[in-house]
């Protein structure tokens, strides 16, 4: 073999063990369902009165709207 080809594979065996070394060890646990803020529907809990756009951290919703569910109909190919 070429004299080269030996100096870019021993950089390239450097390059993977420095980066094997350097990489953080992933210790995240996986989300929970408290970690998620998600609207809620509870009897006795004040609701909030606002007026044009605000962000509110934790709702109380009272109605959801008109949900309206529709098929998908799409045609296969020939």
């Amino acid at each position: 073999m070429d004299p080269m080809t030996w100096i870019q594979i021993a950089i390239l065996v450097i390059g993977l063990i420095y980066s094997a070394r350097a990489m953080k060890k992933n210790s995240a646990k996986p989300a929970s369902l408290q970690d998620f803020q998600v609207p809620t529907a509870q009897e006795g809990r004040p609701v909030a009165m606002v007026f044009g756009d605000v962000w509110i951290s934790d709702p109380n919703f009272l109605d959801y709207g008109n949900l309206r569910t529709t098929p998908i109909k799409a045609s296969g190919g020939k």
